[in-house]
């Protein structure tokens, strides 16, 4: 254990020791919220919680269950709510997607982060297809499109202007009419 402590709680910056009892080392990183070193107790307790998910993963999860064993996800989820708003919440969900790059899917608040870098990338999927077929309509329909236009209509990712300009592009006479009054 480290020499940091508050009261009888040390400070846990070593792996295997959160590993060894991760409600401990939960419980230590919680009281150590504050401190200079938490970066150093969160990759101790993020490794323990990769470990411990290792060694669970020839229990039986009813067996766990049974047993009345706390999991990873629960581990973590108490983590996160317990640290709050701030860095060291937001340093504890990097270190989540990196050591349990299968947690999207247990409805934890780890997971929306996950969920809104998902929602993001369908939504510029989305903004992508629609310039294109914007440009693909301007280009079937015979009109010109300039180097500025297209790189215009390229790089919005506003899906409201662009279901705007698809409407237009349908029946503009040149290319610039598009962004016509918005």
């Amino acid at each position: 254990m480290s020499a940091s402590s508050r009261g009888a709680l040390p400070a846990i910056t070593e792996a295997d020791e959160a590993a060894r009892d991760l409600g401990v080392a939960v419980f230590s990183a919680l009281a150590h919220a504050k401190d200079p070193g938490l970066t150093a107790i969160l990759d101790a307790l993020a490794s323990g919680v990769a470990d411990d998910a290792e060694r669970s993963g020839s229990r039986d999860s009813a067996e766990a269950e049974e047993a009345g064993d706390v999991d990873r996800v629960d581990w973590a989820e108490i983590v996160e709510i317990g640290l709050g708003e701030g860095p060291g919440r937001d340093y504890w969900r990097h270190l989540m997607a990196t050591y349990t790059p299968n947690f999207p899917g247990s409805n934890t608040i780890v997971e929306e982060s996950w969920l809104e870098g998902r929602a993001k990338g369908q939504s510029e999927g989305k903004a992508e297809g629609k310039a294109e077929d914007i440009l693909h309509i301007l280009e079937v329909r015979g009109i010109e499109v300039s180097d500025s236009v297209r790189e215009r209509v390229a790089d919005c990712t506003d899906l409201d202007v662009l279901g705007t300009w698809l409407d237009r592009s349908l029946s503009v006479t040149h290319a610039e009419e598009l962004f016509g009054e918005e």
